[in-house]
């Protein structure tokens, strides 16, 4: 290879290293939003039902009276 070949070359390696690192990034990224949105899934059915117990218990004392 002649120089400006191999600075091609190892421009190339350089970008491919800095994408592959950039994906690692984003790919731990994204299991963490992941994991974040299951979270706040559950969060979310958790209060659910404490709203719908409470509703209920509202509606009875309000029929009681």
């Amino acid at each position: 290879l002649v120089g400006s070949e191999m600075c091609i070359r190892d421009r190339l390696q350089t970008d491919v290293a800095t994408l592959k690192e950039q994906n690692t990034k984003l790919s731990d990224e994204n299991e963490l939003l992941q994991l974040e949105a299951l979270e706040n899934e559950e969060k979310q059915k958790d209060a659910s039902t404490t709203l719908s117990g409470l509703l209920d218990k509202l509606q009875s004392a309000q029929q009681a009276n």
